[in-house]
C-alpha cells in the first residue's frame, strides 16, 4: 500500500515562520525580566495519513518512527514513583529488544493532559500537548545530552552509535481521539528544513530543531491509539548513513474527533540508546 492510497485526515500543522532572529522558547514560566520568546509560527494544512495499514513496514532507521504492541503493568501513569519503578524497566527491555542496543538509559518522562483553553506551561497546570512541529534534539545537543548525563563514561559511549529515542503512548482507558501525535517521514525532510533553536532553562540553554514548511513532508498518525500501544520516535542519531536521524513531530487537531471525546492524556519517556563501537 502506498502513501497515496492510505486513508488520511487534513490537519493544520504549525511550522516555523520567517525570521531573521534565532528562534527561542522557554522551558519554565519566564519572569517579566526575561527576554521574550521568539517562535513565529506559520500554519499549513497537511494530509496526515493513517499508518496502521503500513505499521509492519516501518523502521526507526528509515521513517524514524515505529508502532508496537507494548503492554504495561503500570496502573497509574500519573504516579511518578510507579512510572519509575515499573515502567522504566519495562521500557528499557522493550527498547533494547526493538533496537538491538547494548544499553538504554531513561533520563526523563513527561505526562501531558490537554485542558481546553489552557496555554502550555501555565502556572500550576499540567503540560499541554506540543502544538508546533519540532525535533527535541539536534546534531549538537544530542551528544551534549550524553556528556551532561553520563559523566566519565560519556566520551567512551560517544565512540559508538548513540540514539535519542522517545517512547510515547496515550494513558486513557479508552482509544485516543483527541490531539493525536503526528510524525513526519524522515526521508521527506531536508537538512535545510531543520532550524536550530534555543530551549531556555533556568540554569542552561538547550538546543532543538524548529522546522520550516516543506510541501514534500509526508505525515502520519495512529487513529484511536490505545494504552497498550507504544509509538517509538527517533529524536536523534549519531549514525550519518541512514535517512532517519531527526524526526519532526507535533500534536494536531483531528477534524474527525467527536465533540464529546475525552481530552488527551499521554506519557513520553526520553531515552539514550547505546550501541558499541
Amino acid at each position: 500500500m502506498t502513501t497515496q492510497t492510505l486513508p488520511y485526515v487534513e490537519g493544520e500543522l504549525n511550522y516555523l515562520g520567517a525570521t531573521a532572529e534565532r528562534p527561542r522558547y522557554f522551558a519554565y514560566d519566564r519572569a517579566e525580566t526575561d527576554p521574550p520568546p521568539h517562535m513565529p509560527l506559520e500554519p499549513h494544512k497537511m494530509p496526515i495519513h493513517d499508518l496502521r495499514p503500513i505499521a509492519d513496514q516501518l523502521s526507526l532507521d528509515v521513517q524514524g518512527f515505529a508502532l508496537a504492541e507494548q503492554r504495561s503493568a503500570v496502573r497509574d501513569f500519573w504516579d511518578d514513583d510507579e512510572v519509575r519503578r515499573v515502567y522504566y524497566p519495562e521500557a528499557e527491555a522493550f527498547i533494547k529488544q526493538v533496537t538491538g542496543a547494548s544499553r538504554v538509559f531513561i533520563f526523563d518522562h513527561l505526562q501531558r493532559r490537554r485542558v481546553p483553553g489552557l496555554v502550555d506551561r501555565a502556572r500550576g497546570g499540567p503540560r499541554q500537548p506540543a502544538t508546533r512541529v519540532h525535533v527535541d534534539h539536534t546534531d549538537r545537543s544530542g551528544p551534549q545530552r550524553v556528556r551532561d548525563l553520563m559523566g566519565d563514561e560519556a566520551e567512551e559511549l560517544l565512540r559508538g552509535r548513540v540514539q535519542v529515542i522517545n517512547l510515547w503512548r496515550p494513558i486513557l482507558d479508552e482509544p485516543l481521539r483527541d490531539a493525536p501525535l503526528a510524525v513526519c517521514d524522515s526521508r521527506t525532510v531536508k537538512s535545510d528544513d531543520l532550524v536550530p533553536s534555543d530551549l531556555v532553562y533556568r540554569d542552561r540553554v538547550g538546543e532543538t530543531y524548529s522546522v520550516r514548511y516543506n510541501p514534500a513532508h509526508q505525515w502520519y498518525y495512529v487513529p484511536e491509539m490505545r494504552r497498550t500501544e507504544g509509538l517509538l520516535l527517533k529524536i536523534a542519531d549519531t549514525r550519518t548513513d541512514i535517512s532517519a536521524r531527526f524526526m519532526p513531530h507535533t500534536s494536531f487537531t483531528d477534524p474527525t474527533t467527536p465533540p464529546d471525546a475525552r481530552p488527551r492524556e499521554s506519557i513520553e519517556l526520553r531515552t539514550l540508546v547505546f550501541h558499541p563501537a
